[in-house]
């Protein structure tokens, strides 16, 4: 990949979070994700292999089923409220579907199943890439809306995100999988 391209991607990826942590419309944080995605996905399949391949086909319609999951949670929200900020109070099917999208996003079990095999088709650095920096502006939209989430849900979910991640952790002996349980 040139460094021209490198640059744009990685640039993109730096401008989709930032959209994504400074925004207060469910919208502008939608495209924000939807240019992290996007910005991601050449990076996946840059070695040309069919690992890489299928490792990014599988991180695209999982991250499309969790962004569409996004749009519909807001527009049930703003259909419900005539509000389409982040900060404002959420009913519950919309916040709890809210949740579980951006579970989807961050590859929190019980929605992790695609997160092991797309680190494992991936590149070390972009493997790395994926663990830190696209965690980021999910991370930050389920901070903005932590009031408004059931809070049995949000326990539940890290409860069942330690136990199932520690247990599958415990027996790989490669270093992405172990990346993608820790």
């Amino acid at each position: 990949m040139s460094p021209l391209a490198l640059s744009i991607l990685i640039s993109s990826l730096s401008t989709g979070t930032i959209i994504t942590m400074s925004s207060y419309h469910w919208l502008f944080a939608w495209f924000g994700l939807e240019m992290n995605t996007l910005a991601v996905i050449p990076l996946i399949s840059k070695p040309h292999h069919p690992r890489a391949t299928e490792a990014a086909t599988k991180y695209f319609l999982t991250q499309a089923a969790a962004a569409a999951m996004i749009l519909f949670a807001s527009t049930l929200n703003a259909w419900s409220s005539g509000q389409w900020t982040i900060l404002h109070p959420t009913t519950q099917p919309a916040a709890l579907m809210m949740l579980i999208a951006l579970a989807m996003k961050l590859g929190l079990a019980p929605m992790h199943f695609w997160y092991p095999e797309v680190l494992q088709g991936s590149s070390l650095p972009t493997a790395l890439l994926m663990s830190t920096w696209q965690k980021l502006a999910p991370l930050a939209l389920l901070l903005m809306m932590l009031n408004h989430l059931p809070q049995a849900a949000l326990f539940t979910l890290g409860l069942l995100s330690a136990y199932i991640g520690g247990w599958a952790g415990i027996n790989q002996t490669q270093t992405r999988k172990i990346m993608a349980f820790s």
